[in-house]
């Protein structure tokens, strides 16, 4: 009962606190000129977009952020005593403010990002080297923190229990989350998309989190799922703000970041399979275009420009994608509930 009130007020913070920042935020970014370049080789009527202010990811950021420090921090110190263990609020506090140090800083990574290709008026940003670099040492930091604090090389299969990676498991670790992170990037590209497939998998993230009395992951997801809830007032279509790198990289650090404090690395590849498919949309795309010698496998990639080219409403799009993340979101929460 008590980690549904926690995130019950966590969403309701947070979703208030995020739509509120809209309210300043978006005349702040017009007043700016930190406006959207459209791709070129993008569909021709996005360039009606030109011009929409971006990094408005900025306002869930510190939605999601400020909710889940408060939250937990009052849950720590006032009520700890009555309700959870203390030790286990002492490991989760750990991986709670690990986990959102690693999100904000690819969300400084973004920020980066999208202030160079607002500056220079083009859509592109710092280089794709540049970006994996720090990403790279983003998630590496993180996991040698997990790694100091007592985190282990071994991760739990659902039906399969414990298996030990050793050493190898920081390696694999690593590559997973700078591609989870850049799966999530790639799926930003239509109104309210990402916001949305997010909405949905911190739901049953809360849920996981609950079910194995992780307090601290209850009060993350809940804050995620309302400052998605309050961006999405800004951003669905027609979409009045994007969030831009600066937030498609926070979602992705952060979703990592509650996967791996509930011990279930592996639960991302069905939590994150959406952004996953969006992303193996663009590896084949470019693959079968170099095969090929100059042949396309969708009309247009990530996979969710080939339906809109394909005729498909950008709402539609978002319905169907959502729903699919929440199937999945779902299978991923019974894995854990029966294995």
């Amino acid at each position: 009962m008590i980690n549904g009130i926690w995130a019950l007020v966590s969403v309701l913070v947070s979703f208030i606190l995020t739509a509120l920042l809209g309210k300043k935020l978006i005349p702040f970014l017009h007043k700016l000129k930190f406006g959207q370049t459209i791709l070129e080789i993008g569909p021709n009527w996005h360039k009606s977009k030109q011009g929409t202010p971006t990094m408005g990811g900025l306002m869930f950021i510190i939605g999601t952020g400020l909710t889940s420090t408060i939250a937990f921090l009052i849950y720590r110190y006032r009520f700890v005593n009555l309700y959870t263990d203390e030790s286990s609020l002492q490991k989760q506090q750990v991986f709670i403010f690990a986990g959102l140090v690693m999100a904000i800083f690819y969300g400084l990574v973004g920020f980066i990002d999208d202030y160079t290709k607002v500056v220079r008026k083009r859509n592109l940003g710092i280089t794709p080297i540049q970006k994996l670099v720090l990403q790279f040492l983003i998630a590496a930091s993180y996991l040698t923190v997990l790694s100091i604090n007592g985190y282990t090389t071994s991760t739990r299969i659902p039906f399969v229990g414990d298996v030990d990676l050793g050493f190898f498991y920081y390696i694999l670790s690593c590559i997973v989350i700078v591609g989870f992170v850049n799966a999530v990037n790639l799926t930003d590209g239509i109104d309210g998309l990402v916001g949305s497939l997010t909405f949905f998998v911190a739901i049953f993230l809360m849920l996981t989190a609950n079910f194995l009395q992780y307090v601290g992951l209850v009060i993350v997801s809940a804050a995620l799922v309302g400052g998605c809830l309050g961006f999405l007032v800004w951003n669905f279509h027609p979409a009045k703000v994007f969030m831009g790198d600066t937030g498609s990289l926070f979602l992705g650090g952060i979703l990592c970041a509650i996967v791996f404090a509930l011990g279930f690395p592996v639960l991302l590849l069905p939590f994150g399979l959406v952004y996953i498919i969006e992303m193996a949309s663009v590896m084949l795309q470019v693959t079968y275009f170099k095969i090929s010698g100059g042949k396309r496998l969708f009309k247009m990639s990530p996979i969710h420009h080939h339906f809109e080219m394909s005729g498909w409403s950008e709402v539609k799009i978002v319905s169907v994608f959502s729903f699919l993340a929440a199937v999945f979101s779902l299978a991923a929460f019974l894995c854990v509930y029966f294995g």
